[in-house]
């Protein structure tokens, strides 16, 4: 099979055509791109849904860290320079927590604990996660549709050299220090997509798979929501479906977070060739940064059309920009 052509960046209008887009994020890098998308789609045309296999509970409260990062950042809400946590935040709570000898490892500043608390009464009256993520994006003046990847629970366990982790002992508590060897995802098998996901996906003409962490913010979407993809009509509306990754490897390191430590205690070299080749079999289309471009031979060889592009989202522009360049890709000839 011939390798799949490669598309340079393209910056032009946006085709007029209307594209109806599923987002797949998790964490701050999925969130700024699921910001860029909302920038230039119109809501009906923009479904985002969001990995949930970081949540867990603290303090007696249900916390959904990568939900509530896309929906503070999708309204303007998030700390710009954490890009989690609310902007002009304050900490007063968790400060006589940890006075009280309370557990302080997890911040929660004080407006977040609103979200919190508000989040678990509702779930305790035995509404779903779904309809009060709904909800609360009403409230925030959010327009575009955010789901949770399953109303059930599923749990990101890291297998590691020091035992088995939940996600947030691994990522906050002990910072990602002990050594990776593995993971799973505790639920999967009993957890079923959130109301309105497949029906999203049914209607899609793209997935864009945000630049988050495959291994622990994509991997357990897929886990969920794989078969209603793979199962989804093909071709639709006289085309087939996309599925458009991008590279959260940038120069062999990962923006944020631990992605690339994982890679390398797992025995491969993180770089955006790795990410490509574990998206191999399901994504159609893979963008990978600029300085990155020496890979794009053997990215191609994967039968998968290439987009170099700047894929660093330091500015709102810059999200817009990469949202764009994703978008223009999908709308080219194939």
């Amino acid at each position: 099979m011939k390798p799949m052509k490669s598309k340079e960046t393209v910056h032009r209008p946006l085709s007029t055509v209307r594209q109806k887009i599923v987002a797949l994020a998790g964490g701050v890098g999925g969130a700024k791109l699921a910001h860029g998308l909302a920038q230039i789609l119109a809501p009906e045309d923009l479904t985002i849904i969001v990995n949930t296999g970081d949540d867990f509970e603290h303090l007696g409260l249900y916390i959904s860290p990568d939900l509530d990062t896309v929906c503070y950042t999708l309204a303007g809400l998030a700390n710009p320079d954490t890009g989690w946590g609310r902007v002009d935040e304050t900490w007063n709570a968790i400060s006589n927590i940890e006075k009280l000898g309370g557990p302080g490892w997890f911040h929660l500043g004080d407006q977040d604990l609103a979200t919190h608390i508000e989040r678990t009464r509702r779930l305790k009256e035995g509404q779903c996660l779904s309809e009060i993520t709904r909800d609360f994006c009403k409230a925030w003046g959010i327009h575009h549709t955010v789901i949770p990847m399953s109303d059930n629970p599923v749990r990101t366990i890291v297998e590691t050299d020091e035992g088995d982790l939940a996600f947030q002992e691994y990522f906050v508590h002990r910072r990602c220090e002990p050594r990776v060897k593995g993971f799973r995802f505790d639920g999967v098998n009993e957890a079923e997509p959130a109301p309105g996901a497949r029906e999203a996906i049914q209607s899609a003409d793209a997935i864009v798979i945000c630049p988050s962490n495959p291994w622990v913010s994509i991997n357990p979407i897929l886990s969920v929501l794989q078969f209603s993809i793979l199962q989804r009509p093909a071709p639709f509306q006289g085309h087939p479906l996309s599925i458009i990754a991008i590279s959260p490897i940038i120069g062999g390191q990962a923006v944020k977070g631990p992605a690339a430590k994982m890679y390398r205690e797992l025995g491969i070299e993180p770089s955006a060739l790795a990410v490509a080749k574990q998206y191999q079999g399901l994504v159609t289309h893979f963008v990978m940064d600029k300085i990155d471009s020496q890979l794009e031979p053997e990215v191609k060889s994967l039968n998968m059309q290439t987009l170099v592009a700047g894929t660093l989202m330091k500015t709102p522009d810059d999200r817009r920009q990469l949202a764009e360049d994703v978008l223009n890709f999908i709308g080219t000839e194939q």
